[in-house]
């Protein structure tokens, strides 16, 4: 059984890591993917061989979501090529991990840009291609960070509480369109953007991790994906304007 059938998902960012995951999930059961990629070509096309691999078709834009023109470019080459939309997960994400007192003008925007301006800006494109099909689903990738104090995150912390922010406002305005809009957020996920952080580099740290999550695993991107590929489900048709926490349980403990 494929839920995701002849639907057409739009994953940004989703050449590495999460974004990967996800877009490989959608193709293994069902969906014909837009792979989105801005700097790193070689990631992003290898992710469109692994839907290929699968049968499914991916199509591959080069596009830089923290600009309007980029949004604007991204949805105008799937609508020449799909002429709609069933699904969009905004995934790209960016940011200046310092200190609030040493972050500058230009990481403030470059990051707002890319995590939050871009969700409601390629909202609107995408709900007016869902629109053709009666509707769809969207969901954005955010972090606990939003709500929770992690050092050097001011930034990005600042960024996914508007990505959240908007999630709630775009959940209310485009539920007539029979359009849901949720967020997913990860806790620590063993991928390559850890190295981003300076304390994740300390020695053991990951063992020290595991050891103090109740289920005894990190998240993997596996886990995200498949809480997001539910979220574009009928079965989740009433959940709306929700962030939904994917961490094994961590954040409920006191303990760091």
């Amino acid at each position: 059984m494929q839920p995701f059938k002849d639907k057409i998902a739009l994953v940004t960012g989703s050449g590495r890591g999460i974004g990967r995951d996800i877009a490989i999930h959608f193709a293994k059961n069902g969906a014909d993917v837009v792979i989105n990629f801005f700097r790193n070509r070689k990631p992003a096309e290898e992710t469109v061989e692994a839907v290929q691999a699968l049968g499914r078709e991916a199509l591959l834009v080069k596009a830089n979501v923290g600009d309007i023109e980029g949004i604007n470019r991204l949805f105008e080459e799937i609508e020449a090529h799909y002429s709609g939309l069933d699904i969009f997960v905004s995934n790209a994400a960016s940011g200046y991990n310092r200190p609030a007192m040493q972050q500058k003008p230009k990481g403030w925007d470059w990051t707002m840009n890319i995590n939050a301006r871009s969700f409601l800006f390629a909202a609107q494109k995408a709900a007016k291609l869902m629109e053709k099909r009666g509707g769809g689903s969207i969901v954005s990738i955010t972090s606990p960070g939003s709500s929770r104090v992690i050092e050097d995150y001011v930034v990005v912390g600042a960024s996914k509480a508007a990505l959240e922010a908007l999630t709630r406002y775009l959940a209310i305005e485009l539920a007539p369109m029979n359009i849901a809009v949720n967020a997913v957020s990860p806790g620590i996920v063993e991928t390559k953007a850890l190295s981003h952080f300076a304390k994740m580099r300390e020695e053991d740290l990951i063992e020290r991790l595991i050891s103090s999550n109740p289920v005894g695993r990190l998240v993997t991107t596996e886990d995200v994906a498949g809480v997001v590929a539910f979220l574009c489900t009928p079965a989740a048709e009433m959940i709306r304007g929700q962030t939904i926490l994917v961490d094994g349980g961590r954040t409920l403990l006191l303990k760091d």
